[in-house]
């Protein structure tokens, strides 16, 4: 029989489609710096990005675009990632960050170590990485006490993301200065970023993203089954943990400048796997490259569609994961009808 993980793209058109991913990462990326409420030509922003020269031109390209483009390709990559991790550990293809409230609780990491120690910013994306991890270990528990479901996992994601958004709205009534931008960052969103506020972060997702490639080859033994993990000689519940640490670190990282972003790490995954197939290393490394460009993709939709006006990415996001949602929901329900009748 089979193998029901075992990936369905035959490994001879993989280099073709990761550089037709490197290829959109890079056009997205283009856009994202030639494209908005000014439209700037590309030599003049190699220009402004090489030469340094002065001008309002070069104070928009550098302080501006470059720091959003930067923001939109470390978020996104991260988030689908983390997403990827999530579903392929749990089992669940309901499961991502902003699902199970790993994001709502890098939020109220965010929010809380805001209002602690204001001057401390860059040690925001560790405070992210706290809360993501709480609420991840706090949905697992959950999750298992009540009965290990699939839906049972996201009832209480919904759950546990409710109380740490109450944390959140808590937190900005008594400091309303704990958050900068704080609508932005409920919706989720990477206007006026700084660079500043990335490099920290960027650090936080190069090592998690080092440890979960390096931890993919377990990955897929652990994918086979426990009790075969374990024949193997794999201590499946202490990786399991780890990976799970991992993603939250990423997850937490993203929120930690761009705000409580929905369903990267839900919608690429899915794009990827009937794209790539399961196989871990192959998958999460198209996880990163598609989920880089379509946050790119839809961040400068949200600038342009709307123009002047510009809304926050996190709406468009919302807008296209909806239904996607909803279709994973109904897909998982027909599935079990089905087994029932069966």
């Amino acid at each position: 029989m089979k193998n029901s993980r075992t990936s369905s793209t035959p490994h001879d058109d993989r280099p073709a489609l990761f550089a037709a991913l490197f290829a959109a990462v890079l056009l997205c990326a283009l856009l994202s710096m030639c494209l908005g409420a000014v439209a700037i030509p590309p030599g003049e922003v190699l220009s402004a990005l090489l030469e340094a020269p002065q001008g309002a031109t070069a104070q928009i390209v550098r302080y501006a675009r470059l720091p959003r483009t930067c923001g939109c390709l470390l978020a996104g990559a991260a988030l689908a990632v983390s997403g990827g991790v999530i579903q392929s550990v749990l089992g669940n293809p309901l499961a991502a960050p902003n699902i199970i409230g790993v994001s709502s609780g890098a939020g109220f990491g965010v929010a809380l170590f805001g209002a602690l120690a204001p001057t401390m910013a860059a040690a925001s994306p560790a405070a992210a990485f706290a809360g993501a991890l709480l609420g991840m270990l706090l949905v697992l528990t959950i999750a298992e006490r009540t009965g290990a479901s699939k839906l049972t996992l996201v009832l209480a994601g919904a759950a546990v993301s409710g109380m740490f958004s109450a944390g959140i709205d808590a937190v900005v009534t008594f400091v309303p200065d704990a958050l900068n931008g704080y609508s932005d960052f409920r919706i989720g969103g990477l206007a006026n970023l700084a660079m500043s506020r990335i490099v920290p972060a960027f650090w936080i997702v190069l090592a998690a993203m080092a440890l979960i490639f390096s931890l993919a080859g377990d990955l897929d033994v652990l994918l086979l089954g426990a009790d075969t993990a374990q024949s193997l000689g794999l201590r499946a519940k202490p990786l399991r943990l780890a990976l799970l640490a991992l993603a939250a670190a990423l997850a937490g990282a993203a929120v930690s400048f761009s705000g409580l972003l929905g369903f990267v790490g839900l919608i690429v995954p899915h794009i990827m796997r009937r794209l790539i197939g399961e196989e871990s290393r192959p998958l999460l490394a198209g996880c990163a490259l598609g989920g880089a460009a379509i946050l790119t993709l839809c961040d400068l939709l949200a600038r342009l569609l709307f123009a002047p006006y510009e809304l926050p990415v996190g709406i468009v996001l919302s807008l296209a994961g909806g239904p996607f949602f909803i279709w994973l929901l109904l897909r998982q329900r027909g599935g079990r009808s089905h087994d029932r009748a069966a």
